[in-house]
């Protein structure tokens, strides 16, 4: 059977253009991937459009906006995942204008199609003794204890990604002065970021104990499970909530508190952010590619905001009037002694009972 054009076209963008030419990492590689898969199962079983007989012509606006209705009301979806399945499909389509300009008008109206608008959360993070509780709960005592500390610290210290955190390698860790981490973000970019003193002492600890030749291995995963593989995303999150759950038990943490390890991000942006330290550097450190993205945390702290405006200018608003008895210190520490039997007796002989009845 010949192949149709959109899977001629979809098979050279997954497995061409995304990972030769564009430079995409795997993991949106296979975002998009499952954005398709699901465009195939939707047109299947429900539009009764087999996959074999699916064409670029049969893919219009009308058939992207039912799909995305049903990710949102059959599957369930967050708006969130709406929105991510329908950038995937965009980016396609950016693709494919110039890949089969004869299909530019079709292209631009599925590219018109507009995000869903999502309300926003508000953002999650821990306090310094938040933090200090949590990472106060591993066994020091046992190996694997000792590895999961260093992974937290190191995780809330970079402010990683949880899968920057996963895709380190031994030879991305440079000793130096300071000490600094290589963390490899989206588009393969990398950035350098410092880690403090304390941080970098359990890291050399917890090299020293698990490869003491750790310079010879530079090529080998910085944290590893049982079988010596390299831990995952879903390892990491396991790890963390564990002791989290630890930390609300002994009340360290608040029991209705979520914390996933992009919290811990967050949390090490906000702290940086409450420590007086510039944006541009924040910003720098997380590897966002704009400081307006970062200007989010600044946002989002309502002690920065506070002292941003108390510092802009003196208030133009008067001073209350302070009533002239609040200014008599005899008459105010009169008030506040307890009324004895004689005291009592005075009020009741100054003001008539019948005028207190008619009151």
């Amino acid at each position: 059977m010949k192949p149709t054009d959109f899977a001629v076209q979809l098979s050279r963008y997954l497995g061409a253009y995304l990972l030769g030419q564009s430079g995409c990492s795997l993991n949106t590689v296979l975002s998009y991937r499952d954005t398709f898969t699901l465009f195939l199962r939707y047109c299947r079983d429900e539009q009764h459009l087999p996959p074999q007989k699916l064409t670029l012509e049969r893919i219009d606006r009308h058939l992207i906006e039912a799909f995305l209705q049903w990710v949102e009301t059959d599957r369930e979806c967050s708006t969130a995942t709406r929105n991510i399945r329908l950038a995937a499909i965009h980016a396609f389509y950016k693709y494919l204008q110039i890949e089969a300009p004869h299909m530019l008008n079709r292209c631009q109206d599925i590219l018109s199609i507009p995000y869903k608008k999502a309300r926003q959360k508000v953002m999650s993070y821990l306090t310094l003794d938040e933090i200090q509780a949590l990472l106060l709960q591993p066994d020091v005592r046992s190996r694997s204890g000792r590895r999961n500390l260093t992974l937290l610290s190191l995780l809330y210290d970079t402010g990683a990604h949880v899968q920057e955190l996963a895709d380190l390698k031994i030879g991305d860790v440079r000793f130096s002065s300071p000490t600094v981490i290589r963390l490899t973000g989206k588009g393969r970019k990398f950035r350098l970021v410092p880690i403090m003193v304390r941080t970098e002492d359990l890291l050399h600890s917890y090299l020293e104990e698990y490869e003491p030749d750790y310079a010879v291995y530079a090529g080998y995963p910085l944290f590893r499970n049982r079988d010596g593989k390299k831990l995952t995303r879903a390892g990491i999150a396991y790890i963390l909530e564990k002791y989290v759950s630890q930390a609300q038990s002994g009340g360290g943490i608040p029991v209705q508190t979520t914390v996933s390890p992009h919290v811990l991000r967050h949390s090490k942006a906000m702290h940086l952010l409450q420590s007086g330290v510039n944006l541009v550097y924040i910003c720098d450190l997380l590897g966002h590619a704009d400081v307006s993205t970062t200007e989010i945390y600044a946002r989002s702290d309502a002690h920065f905001k506070r002292k941003a405006l108390m510092e802009a200018y003196p208030s133009p608003s008067p001073e209350p009037e302070i009533p002239a008895w609040q200014k008599d210190s005899d008459l105010l520490s009169w008030l506040k002694e307890t009324p004895n039997k004689s005291t009592c007796a005075g009020i009741c002989s100054a003001f008539p009972l019948h005028l207190l009845i008619q009151v």
